[in-house]
This record gives C-alpha cells, sequence and structure tokens, in this order.
C-alpha cells in the first residue's frame, strides 16, 4: 500500500474519532460535572481533545515522512 494512502486513511479516521468526541452524547455528560478549579469541565474537556486531535494529527504527518 502506497505511503500516502496509508497517510490519507490514518487522518480520515482520526478525524471521525475527532467527530466522535466532539460531536456526540458524550459531551453532555462533561456539561453536567460543574467546575474544576472555577473552570467547567466542559471546556477543559473540549480544549483537551482538541489539543490531543492537533497532536495526534502532527505526530502521524511527521511519522509519514521518516
Amino acid at each position: 500500500m502506497p505511503r500516502a494512502t496509508l497517510l490519507r486513511q490514518r487522518l480520515f479516521l482520526l478525524f471521525l474519532v475527532g467527530i466522535l468526541l466532539l460531536f456526540s452524547p458524550l459531551v453532555l455528560q462533561f456539561e453536567q460535572l460543574g467546575r474544576w478549579s472555577g473552570i467547567p469541565v466542559l471546556v477543559l474537556y473540549l480544549f483537551a481533545t482538541w489539543a490531543l486531535l492537533i497532536a495526534l494529527a502532527a505526530w502521524i504527518v511527521s511519522r509519514s515522512r521518516d
């Protein structure tokens, strides 16, 4: 399988995982948890998930260049 195809498949899978993590009923669970150190848990979850997705995308792309 060519490297470009494998890269596209991995990034597409990451996109689908991101959709599930950011736009699913799972998000509503964090809305009900309240606050942690004065910051809403929902905001912490969304930013942490977003940062994780960016880090994983960067790792996948950098790994494919080796």
